[in-house]
């Protein structure tokens, strides 16, 4: 199974909105039984809370379901459950690298799997209040990553 972990800062608007985007494009492809996903953030103050109204309304705008997704706070098992620790930000990296390094799982911004994406980073909508950038930047930045991951494990 491969294990994939997307991360934000509080883990109620970018993280759980690619992991419910992740999750649909699974499903629609099949590879549910293949590829695992969950989210988290950095910080502790969203713990248990549902993701943000903001990201609820536009991912049932655009038919993505958050069923059963709740805010947690990344741990150091993380790095022995996950392959993929997928950041939102330059800060979610240096934030992920300070609670643990260890070879063998791939830290990456979800921006780098779009080079020719018009932002290297995913705004924080809780911050710019564009929800519609941001679900714009992740539905791309997943589907090309996904794309990689399947390359990459021949799916």
């Amino acid at each position: 199974m491969i294990r994939v972990l997307f991360v934000c800062l509080g883990n109620i608007c970018r993280s759980p909105m690619a992991e419910a985007i992740f999750r649909s494009k699974l499903a629609q492809e099949g590879l549910e039984e293949k590829i695992e996903v969950d989210s988290a953030g950095v910080g502790h103050w969203h713990i248990g809370s549902p993701p943000h109204k903001g990201t609820r309304d536009i991912l049932e705008k655009n038919e993505v379901s958050t069923e059963g997704i709740t805010a947690r706070q990344i741990k150091e098992e993380d790095w022995e459950d996950f392959d993929y620790l997928i950041a939102m930000d330059n800060n979610n990296v240096r934030d992920i690298h300070s609670i643990r390094e260890k070879d063998g799982v791939v830290v990456q911004k979800l921006m780098d799997y779009v080079p020719d994406a018009p932002k290297s980073e995913v705004p924080d909508p809780y911050f710019t209040g564009n929800f519609d950038e941001t679900y714009s930047l992740v539905r791309e930045g997943c589907e090309r990553l996904l794309e990689a991951i399947k390359r990459e494990h021949t799916l």
